[in-house]
C-alpha cells in the first residue's frame, strides 16, 4: 500500500493495518511525541527501544506496523516506538462478513470511545484513543457476539522520562517504598506482574489475581468433588442382643454399667454358675465420611473468597467521583459472576454438608492430593501481593503524573536519609480502604530527620495543608522546613513536583526565551504564588514563611541545564526549577544539603523581603547595648526598683552615645545569680552630680551620666561570667545579647568574630573564649575559640584550625563569603 509522506510531521499516518479474513483493522496517528518538532527529528535521534506490539486472533492474513527508519509500513518484527502518552490514535475496523462486530477494553472509557458508524448498508467501527498521562502495555479485542475473533496489544510509552530506565525504576522506588502503593484498580494500561510470597493484596491485586486463577481454582474444586478425602469414622448404635457381634471397648463398658440388662437363657454366657445374655447393647458400626478437616478447610476458603468478592463489588459498586463517574457494569458482572459460582459450588450437595473449620489444618493431603494441592495454591497466591515486572498479570499501575508526585516525595526521603538520622518512624500514612492503596490526602505525611553535628531538626512533610493564611489555603506538593538552632521559627522551603515539561521547540516562544528545556512558566509562577501565599503572623504584622519554592521536573540532562535561566535564578531570587528523575537528582541533592548545611544568616540574606525591610533590619541588628557591672545587692534593688542606671563620666569611652538599651552585670554577691540578667530601653539620659542620684544617696560632686530606663526585661538564659568579668561596663548588641549564654560572646565586635560564633553554636552550647584581659572593657582581643577538642584562632588574616596534631588554614574572607564551605571544613576536622 503507497503512503504519501508530504506533510508528514503535522498529518496522521497509518501507524497499523491487520488484515484477517473477517475485517481490517486501521489505526492512525502521529508516529512521534511532542518533544520532536518532526518525523524527521524523531528518525535522526539515537533511540534503543522497541516497543512490544502482538495480534492474536482467528484467520489473521496480514499485520503491518509503521517502520520509523523506511517511513512506510512494513510486516510486524520489531519497531521503534510509535504510540506515546497523550497522543490520540484513531481506530477504524471495517467489516468484511456479516456478524454483530463490536469494540470491547477493560476500561469503561476507552471501550465507550469506539462506535458503530452506518455507512449505507454497511457500518465500521470508528473512535479515538487517548492514554493521557498513562503508560504501558494496552489490551483490545475485536469481538463478534460472545467470540473474541481478534486480540492486539500496544505498548504506549511516556513521553518525559526514558521508559526502560527512568520509568521502570521509578515504578519499583514507590513500589519497594510502600509496598502496592504504585497499583491502580483498572486503567487504560498495564504493566506486568508477578505473584509475592509475602504481603496482603489490595483489592485491585485480588481483582487481577481472582481473574487469571478463578477458571482453575474452579476445576480443583470438581477435581475435589470428583476424589474426594474421606475417612471411616467408628459409630455406636442400640440393638438388639441377638444383633451384637464381638464388642469393642466402648461396647463392653456399656454393659458393665448396666446390669439390668442382662437375663438368663438357656444357652448363654456362664458367670458365677448363671447361664446369662444382654436383651439389648451398643453395636460397633464403620462409616464413610467426607466432613473431615481437610474438605473443611476447602470449603472454608471458598466462603473467604465470596467474602472478598462482596467486599470488592460494593466497593465498585459506590460511585467514585474522584475516579469514575459510574460504576462499570461489565466489571461488576465479573466479580458478580465470580461469586455466583462459588456460592452455587457451596451449597451442592457434596459442600453443604461439610462442617465448618474449627482449627488449623496440617495435612500432607492439601500439600500433595490432586485438586487439593492446586486449590490450595491458588488460595494462597490470591491473598497474597504481587511484584511488578513480572509475566504473569496485567496489573494497572497509577498514571505517570501522579506516580511521579509519590516518588518526588519519597526520593526526597530517602536522599535526607543518605546524611541525616531519621527522627520519626511513623514516616507514611496510606489509605487502603478504597479499591487502591493511597498516601492518605487528609494527613500529612511526615519524616523527621536529625543533623548528626548539630542536632538541628529536618521535617519533609507530603501536602501539608496550610489554612491559616488571610486569603486562599495552599496545599504545596512537599514541604522542607529546616530548624536552626538560637532560632524560634523554622526555615521553609517548598519542592513542587510537576510532570509537565516545555521541550523548547525551536520557534516557540518558550525557545527565544530560555533557549533550553525546562520547567514550565505557569509552573514556576505557581512558585511565586505559594511563597508569597504562604505567611504567618507572630506579635505583629504578617511575614513570609517560605524562603524557597522548586518546581521537580522530569529532564534527565542536569549539566546542559544549569545554563537555564530559571536554574540561576534559584541563586538570586530563591525560585526557579530543578531535573528530577531516577537518574538525574545531583542538582536536588547539591541544594537540599546547602540549604541545610548554611547558617540562618545566610538563609535570610537569600531571602526577597519587601521594599524598605532591609534598612529596618540593618537597625535592628545593630541596637547597641551598654552592659553594665553592679557592685552591691543595694545599688541591684535600686536600678530593679527605680529602673535606671548610672556611670561616671570619666569612664565613659567613644561610642556609648550609640546605645538605645541598658543591661546589667550584677557582680558576685550583689544578686542571687552572678551574670548579666536583665536589659531594657534607654528613655532619657541627663548628666547630673551624684550627689543629685537620690536613689542611692552619696555626697559627691562628681559628675555622672544617668540613664532613665523605660522597663526591665530579664532574659531567657543568663549570660554567665565563666572566669570573665566587666570593670565598668562594655558594648554589645541587643541579637547578641539574647543570644548569648557566657559573658566573653559579649566581647566580639568584627562580622568575622560573630559569624564564627553562630557557626560554632549551631554545634554546641559549650563554646569557650580566650580573650587576652579578664575583664570585657579592657579586654582587646579574642585570642581563640575553643569547641570540644578543637581550638580555632583569628590572626593575620587567617582562620587556623587546630586537632592535636592536625592544623587546617583558611582565609578569613571565606568567614563572609564562604561561611558553608567553613562549617564543613569544621566538621571534617572534627570528625
Amino acid at each position: 500500500m503507497a503512503l504519501h509522506l508530504s506533510g508528514l510531521a503535522h498529518e496522521d499516518v497509518e501507524l497499523v493495518r491487520i488484515e484477517t479474513k473477517a475485517l481490517t483493522l486501521v489505526i492512525k496517528g502521529k508516529p512521534y511525541h511532542e518533544q520532536y518538532r518532526s518525523l524527521h527529528q524523531y528518525r535522526q535521534m539515537d533511540i534503543h527501544e522497541f516497543m512490544e506490539f502482538s495480534v492474536n486472533g482467528e484467520d489473521i492474513e496480514e499485520v503491518s506496523v509503521f517502520d520509523i527508519e523506511q517511513q512506510k509500513l512494513v510486516e510486524c518484527s520489531q519497531h521503534r516506538p510509535i504510540f506515546f502518552e497523550n497522543g490520540v490514535y484513531q481506530v477504524i475496523v471495517s467489516p468484511k462478513t456479516d456478524g454483530l462486530f463490536t469494540f470491547y477494553h477493560e476500561h469503561p472509557l476507552l471501550r465507550k470511545a469506539i462506535n458503530r458508524v452506518q455507512i449505507g448498508s454497511h457500518y465500521v467501527l470508528m473512535g479515538n484513543l487517548q492514554f493521557r498521562n498513562e503508560v504501558g502495555l494496552s489490551t483490545f479485542e475485536i469481538r463478534n457476539g460472545n467470540r473474541t475473533i481478534l486480540e492486539v496489544t500496544l505498548e504506549i510509552f511516556p513521553t518525559k522520562l526514558n521508559y526502560k530506565e527512568d520509568y521502570q525504576k521509578l515504578l519499583q522506588e514507590v513500589s519497594d517504598e510502600i509496598y502496592n502503593l504504585a497499583f491502580h484498580f483498572i486503567k487504560k494500561t498495564y504493566q506486568r506482574a508477578k505473584a509475592k510470597l509475602d504481603g496482603t493484596p489490595s483489592r485491585s491485586e485480588f481483582f487481577r489475581l481472582m481473574e487469571a486463577h478463578f477458571h482453575d481454582f474452579l476445576q480443583a474444586i470438581n477435581q475435589i468433588e470428583r476424589q474426594p478425602h474421606h475417612q471411616l469414622v467408628t459409630t455406636h448404635v442400640n440393638v438388639r442382643g441377638d444383633q451384637l457381634g464381638r464388642l469393642d471397648q466402648k461396647g463392653r463398658q456399656y454393659l458393665r454399667k448396666r446390669p439390668q440388662l442382662f437375663c438368663e437363657v438357656t444357652n448363654g454366657i456362664v458367670i458365677h454358675h448363671r447361664s446369662i445374655m444382654p436383651i439389648a447393647g451398643l453395636k460397633m458400626k464403620k462409616e464413610l465420611t467426607y466432613d473431615t478437616l481437610e474438605n473443611r478447610f476447602v470449603k472454608w476458603m471458598m466462603i473467604r473468597l465470596i467474602h472478598k468478592l462482596t467486599d470488592l463489588f460494593e466497593k465498585v459498586q459506590s460511585k467514585n467521583k474522584r475516579y469514575e463517574a459510574e460504576p462499570d457494569p461489565d466489571l461488576l458482572e465479573k466479580i458478580a459472576n465470580m461469586k455466583k459460582e462459588l456460592e452455587k459450588k457451596t451449597k451442592n450437595r457434596f459442600w453443604q454438608p461439610i462442617g465448618k473449620l474449627d482449627r488449623s489444618v496440617m495435612s500432607l493431603v492439601l500439600q500433595m492430593a490432586p485438586g487439593y494441592r492446586d486449590a490450595f495454591q491458588i488460595y494462597l497466591i490470591v491473598t497474597r501481593g504481587l511484584a511488578l515486572q513480572g509475566k504473569l498479570y496485567q496489573m494497572s499501575v497509577k498514571d505517570v503524573a501522579t506516580l511521579y508526585e509519590y516518588w518526588t516525595f519519597l526520593k526526597l526521603g530517602q536522599i535526607l536519609g543518605k546524611k541525616y538520622k531519621l527522627v520519626s518512624q511513623d514516616i507514611i500514612q496510606v489509605n487502603r480502604t478504597g479499591l487502591f492503596v493511597n498516601l492518605e490526602k487528609n494527613r500529612s505525611a511526615t519524616r523527621v530527620y536529625e543533623h548528626p553535628h548539630t542536632g538541628e531538626k529536618i521535617v519533609l512533610t507530603y501536602q501539608k495543608y496550610e489554612g491559616k493564611l488571610p486569603t486562599i489555603p495552599q496545599i504545596p506538593d512537599t514541604m522542607l522546613a529546616i530548624e536552626k538552632k538560637g532560632k524560634d521559627y523554622t526555615y521553609n522551603y517548598i519542592f513542587d513536583a510537576k510532570y509537565r515539561i516545555d521541550f523548547a521547540v525551536e520557534g516557540s516562544s518558550y525557545h527565544r526565551n530560555y533557549q533550553l528545556p525546562g520547567p514550565m512558566e505557569e509552573d514556576i509562577n505557581t512558585m511565586h504564588r505559594y511563597r508569597d501565599s504562604l505567611v504567618v503572623r507572630h506579635n505583629g504584622p504578617y511575614e513570609r514563611a517560605a524562603f524557597g519554592a522548586y518546581v521537580l521536573f522530569p529532564w534527565y540532562d542536569e549539566d546542559g541545564y544549569e545554563e537555564h535561566k530559571l536554574y540561576k535564578s534559584i541563586n538570586e531570587v530563591n525560585i526557579g526549577g530543578l531535573p528530577f528523575l531516577p537518574n538525574a537528582t545531583r542538582l536536588v541533592e547539591q541544594l537540599i544539603e546547602r540549604l541545610i548545611e548554611k547558617s540562618p544568616e545566610e538563609l535570610q540574606k537569600e531571602g526577597i523581603l519587601p521594599r524598605g525591610t532591609i534598612e529596618e533590619w540593618q537597625s535592628s541588628l545593630d541596637e547597641k547595648v551598654i552592659v553594665g557591672m553592679v557592685p552591691y545587692e543595694q545599688n541591684y534593688h535600686a536600678h530593679l526598683q527605680h529602673r535606671f542606671y548610672h556611670i561616671p563620666v570619666k569612664r565613659l569611652k567613644k561610642g556609648w552615645q550609640e546605645a538605645k538599651y541598658i543591661a546589667l552585670y550584677p557582680k558576685k554577691g550583689a544578686a542571687p545569680i552572678n551574670g548579666v540578667t536583665c536589659y531594657g530601653k534607654i528613655v532619657d539620659v541627663k548628666f547630673v552630680k551624684r550627689f543629685g542620684i537620690h536613689e542611692l544617696p552619696k555626697n559627691s560632686s562628681e559628675e555622672y551620666v544617668k540613664f532613665e530606663i523605660e522597663s526591665w526585661h530579664f532574659l531567657k538564659n543568663i549570660v554567665r561570667p565563666v572566669g570573665y568579668g566587666i570593670s565598668v561596663y562594655t558594648l554589645t548588641t541587643l541579637n547578641t545579647l539574647k543570644e548569648a549564654k557566657e559573658l566573653p560572646e559579649l566581647f566580639m565586635k568584627s562580622k568575622e568574630e560573630i559569624t564564627l560564633w553562630r557557626m560554632l553554636r549551631r554545634l554546641s552550647d559549650r563554646i569557650r573564649f580566650d580573650l587576652d584581659d579578664r575583664y570585657l572593657d579592657k579586654a582587646s582581643k579574642i585570642e581563640a575559640y575553643r569547641i570540644k577538642d578543637i581550638v580555632i584562632k583569628l590572626a593575620d588574616h587567617q582562620l587556623v584550625i587546630t586537632k592535636g596534631d592536625e592544623i587546617k588554614t583558611l582565609p578569613m574572607d571565606d568567614l563572609l563569603k564562604q561561611p558553608s564551605m567553613v562549617f564543613k571544613e569544621i566538621l571534617r576536622v572534627m570528625g
